[in-house]
């Protein structure tokens, strides 16, 4: 009897997961083969995955997951602020209809406003409260409010997308933001999402390393990075990632998305370098998987070798999504970044950041959230 019960346990589990994957929009679409042809052609597509540049390990040994697991669910001291960021709030007056010169608001993590040319252009927009497809799958972001709601937001011009992870990519935030967006800039098969979710297909662009587009008179190209894909336990890799360049006549922005460190920051300095502003990755990095995220000195190396004329650490500041105390990147990449002359912007969210004449006064807002 004892044992009927355990198997019938496991298998309602079996059943519930199959359901979960199989029926939860969360997970996105599939892909059919006339995309996986489109993806071949691309030349980075290789037995239905996307491949890196160079060869990236992201595969560790039984005894390395089990540990890695173990530490995630054993939780550790400072993996997160002892109390919320603070938030800077943000009327709709101050943000519609805005003709200044280039501006950032940041709203945590990776994602951003950019005011540039008259355009409202979101930087992968995660506005959900955890990064994953439910919400018991992972811990709350550090704040609680962001400091515009999405409803408060004026038209959006464009959605720039650097890849499907659910830190980047969330699928709330997207289907509210579906009504008031006019274009989705996307990596190539990230489209199939976007079209399971609603976005009709004229509104959809995909993007190859390299490939180069424009919105309204901003100049973009989507550049390599070092890093994977993937929304379900089955997909991995099967849509692009990577990062972007956005330059108009007088502002020149650099997003690098996830990446490890890697020869592909240099060869976009020389291509498209140097600029005004970097957004650079700068968090849930751990030296197990360091191919595919960078730690803070590479942060800063990879600045110097893109052509940033002042960094801003991003990917860090909203979730705990690696081992590491929440507030490393800054500590260490903030002198790091000194040694190589790279002035460092750290700004609070909500708070406007101009891309040409940043502040780089040290605050440290940051400093009393222990």
């Amino acid at each position: 009897m004892t044992l009927i019960i355990i198997l019938s346990i496991v298998a309602l589990i079996a059943i519930v997961a199959v359901l979960f994957v199989n029926f939860n929009p969360e997970f996105g679409g599939s892909h059919s083969d006339e995309d996986k042809n489109r993806y071949t052609a691309s030349g980075h597509y290789k037995e239905e995955k996307f491949q890196n540049l160079i060869e990236t390990s992201m595969e560790m040994d039984a005894k390395g997951m089990a540990k890695t697991m173990w530490e995630f669910m054993a939780g550790g001291e400072r993996r997160q602020p002892a109390a919320p960021f603070p938030v800077i709030y943000r009327e709709s007056t101050e943000i519609s209809g805005y003709q200044g010169p280039a501006r950032l608001m940041w709203y945590g993590h990776s994602t951003f406003l950019l005011q540039m040319e008259g355009k409202n252009i979101l930087l992968d927009p995660m506005f959900g409260q955890v990064a994953a497809p439910h919400p018991w799958l992972g811990s709350n972001r550090f704040n609680s409010e962001m400091p515009i709601s999405i409803e408060n937001l004026p038209s959006i011009d464009a959605i720039i997308i650097s890849h499907d992870h659910y830190d980047h990519l969330d699928y709330g935030s997207i289907k509210a933001l579906i009504s008031k967006t006019k274009h989705f800039y996307l990596p190539l098969g990230v489209g199939a999402h976007f079209r399971e979710w609603g976005v009709p297909e004229e509104q959809i662009t995909e993007f190859n390393w390299w490939d180069e587009g424009n919105i309204g008179g901003i100049e973009i190209a989507f550049t390599p990075s070092r890093h994977f894909s993937g929304r379900g336990v089955t997909d991995q890799s099967a849509t692009l990632w990577g990062s972007w360049v956005i330059k108009s006549s007088v502002s020149k922005l650099f997003f690098s998305g996830d990446s490890g460190y890697g020869p592909h920051f240099k060869e976009i300095g020389e291509k498209y370098g140097p600029f005004d502003f970097a957004l650079m990755e700068c968090g849930q990095y751990n030296k197990r998987w360091a191919a595919i995220h960078m730690m803070p000195e590479e942060t800063a190396k990879a600045s110097q070798e893109v052509g940033a004329k002042v960094m801003m650490p991003i990917h860090w500041g909203a979730f705990t999504l690696s081992l590491h105390e929440w507030d490393d990147p800054i500590k260490r990449v903030v002198p790091a970044a000194a040694e190589l002359n790279i002035p460092v912007v750290i700004p609070q969210i909500g708070e406007f950041v101009s891309v040409n004449e940043p502040s780089t006064e040290y605050k440290g807002w940051w400093e009393g959230l222990n």
